[in-house]
């Protein structure tokens, strides 16, 4: 019974959405300095000292001709590119307002710029309500039987998730008024400062008037794909493709673009295109920090940890900043060196500039905390992080988690109930609903488990894989046969330790514990920590008869993090008294 599915802050199984890197790139110290500074843990790799960065950096060369679609989701902090290389756009933040984007026109040649798309989108969402209320309107429709249609429906739901958006104006005053001087050039110093859905509004005025900027229209798809990554609407991903595919119609294979669509790629969970776009970037500009980070993502994703490292070292080298420390310490944590990705984070912190960056880091530190079960420690790092940006979703999912854990659970409730009426993602749904379930209210923790299937729909209709996220919530709170169906795709797409051990867990809820254990034992082989991996391996040990061994991952699943679930950790105490019993 695991809260971890599409968790916002570590990820949809804790890999698949990795939150989104900050946009400002603090410069300092390479990852490998900091770990070699404060001695890295006996049996861990050195990484060596870190070069400079910025220099030497290739110039552009002739431009790649195939377009595969990479993802998401991390899209990397820009800095300042090296002289002779096209300038990164900087990343955009997660937590921040949903908002809808700028249609990019599909021709390939550029229109005049009374010929310039008007922006259609809006640019701020629905009412939170209003957002849930129509996943509750399809969730019902489901339930009636209505599922056979669930695709045109989730067309109709895409609709109503972004409904009541004000619609920027036609002639782009709006924006020009809120960033002066836009209307001439694109102020990329806005995403800097956080202020995203202002950025989306300035670019969306801006490509009307210079809809021949490629490098305006991939910083509108990477924006795009930011704001439906973090508000949960993934039907917006296609008005991210057409931008991305538009800049690279003006420029073939500039680096901006390919580095957005492996961005795009991470966020619908295509990880081997998300792979293949950020090489090709990487090929054009060695330096592009969002093309390196996306290399990392991809990697750990697809379940090449030895590579991910490799990655992380070099990108070390290039871009030190806070993108690639907080990549490259969770490459450490994957490896069981929790301690330096600690130190690594903090340094990460200590040297973050703007409040997204401090928001983003302090998240990260708070996750690291609660599943280490260091709940105080936790909710310190998240105040900090609230401090800096008050409404970062990451943070104020992870402040409940840490609340339900130290047994705060009324708390918790509230800070959830507030999470997904903003965000309504599988993770923070799954997560209220079994806290629901806790206190006894099963019709409001059914309510939740049906908004994930309504949610799953409408990311299958935006061109998303949740597999992974189909899995992790069906096997415990809904279809047991789906669950292992989707943990079977996902585990011949990648196999990482939580496709395994979603995998696992899906042949033991389907009482097939005796194929289950292999997966299971895999998923806790790298070194990586995780409760709820324990307590998976310790029911399916219980269930084939290694009683001992039940015993010690049930026990060890407790230590490390006694309330990493308010129903996985109670099943695991009763699993451990029977255990104990039996003796």
């Amino acid at each position: 019974m695991s809260p971890r599915t599409n968790d916002s802050a570590r990820g949809s199984g804790q890999e698949a959405t990795r939150p989104a890197e900050t946009r400002a790139s603090s410069k300092g110290p390479a990852a490998s300095e900091i770990s070699e500074a404060t001695e890295a843990p006996a049996g861990t790799d050195a990484t060596p000292p870190a070069e400079a960065a910025g220099t030497d950096a290739a110039q552009p060369s002739q431009a790649p001709t195939s377009a595969k679609v990479p993802a998401a989701s991390k899209t990397p902090a820009a800095t300042e590119a090296p002289a002779g290389t096209e300038a990164t756009p900087p990343a955009e933040a997660a937590g921040s307002e949903a908002v809808q984007f700028a249609e990019a026109p599909t021709s390939s040649t550029g229109p005049a710029a009374s010929e310039a798309p008007a922006a259609a989108a809006a640019p701020s969402a629905a009412p939170a309500p209003g957002r849930v209320g129509a996943l509750r309107r399809f969730a019902a429709a489901a339930r009636r039987g209505r599922g056979a249609h669930l695709t045109s429906c989730a067309v109709l739901l895409a609709v109503a998730m972004t409904a009541g958006a004000v619609a920027v104006g036609d002639d782009g005053r709006d924006a020009a008024r809120a960033l002066p001087g836009v209307s001439r050039a694109v102020d990329a110093e806005v995403l800097l400062r956080g202020d995203l859905d202002t950025a989306i509004r300035s670019l969306q005025a801006h490509v009307r008037q210079q809809p021949r900027d490629f490098g305006a229209w991939a910083t509108l798809g990477l924006a795009q794909v930011e704001r439906a990554r973090t508000d949960g609407d993934p039907s917006r991903y296609a008005r991210a493709e057409r931008a991305l595919a538009r800049s690279l119609a003006l420029r073939p294979g500039n680096d901006r673009a390919l580095a957005g669509q492996a961005a795009l790629a991470a966020a619908r969970h295509d990880f081997a295109a998300a792979l293949d776009h950020a090489d090709r970037a990487l090929e054009r500009n060695p330096y592009s920090e969002r093309a390196l980070c996306s290399r990392i993502d991809a990697l750990v994703e697809l379940g090449r940890y030895e590579e991910a490292a490799q990655a992380a070292t070099v990108a070390d080298r290039r871009r030190p900043g806070v993108p690639v420390f907080t990549r490259y310490a969770y490459v450490r944590e994957l490896r069981g060196d929790v301690r330096t990705a600690r130190r690594v984070l903090h340094q990460a912190l200590a040297g973050a500039s703007g409040p997204a960056d401090v928001a983003y880091v302090a998240t990260a530190l708070g996750n690291l905390e609660r599943g280490r079960g260091r709940y105080g420690v936790a909710l310190r790092h998240y105040a900090r992080a609230l401090a800096a940006d008050d409404a970062h979703l990451p943070a104020l999912e992870g402040r409940a988690r840490a609340q339900a854990a130290a047994g705060d659970r009324a708390g918790a409730i509230t800070t959830l109930e507030q999470v997904v009426a903003r965000s309504p993602l599988p993770g923070p749904l799954v997560a209220l609903g079994e806290l629901y379930e806790d206190r006894g209210d099963r019709a409001k923790a059914r309510e939740q488990y049906a908004l994930v299937d309504a949610w799953t729909a409408l990311a299958r209709a935006g061109g998303v894989d949740v597999d992974l996220d189909t899995a992790l919530a069906a096997a415990d709170h809904g279809d047991t046969a789906e669950a292992l169906r989707a943990a079977r795709a996902e585990w011949d797409r990648r196999r990482t330790v939580h496709t395994a051990d979603a995998l696992a867990w899906a042949l033991h809820r389907e009482g097939r514990s005796a194929e289950a254990l292999p997966y299971a034992r895999r998923a806790t082989a790298t070194g990586y920590r995780d409760a709820a991996f324990l307590h998976h391996r310790g029911m399916i040990e219980k269930a084939t008869g290694h009683l001992r061994a039940a015993r010690a991952s049930l026990t060890a699943a407790l230590e490390l993090n006694p309330g990493f679930s308010p129903l996985g950790a109670r099943a695991a105490r009763a699993a451990l008294k029977d255990l104990e019993a039996a003796r």
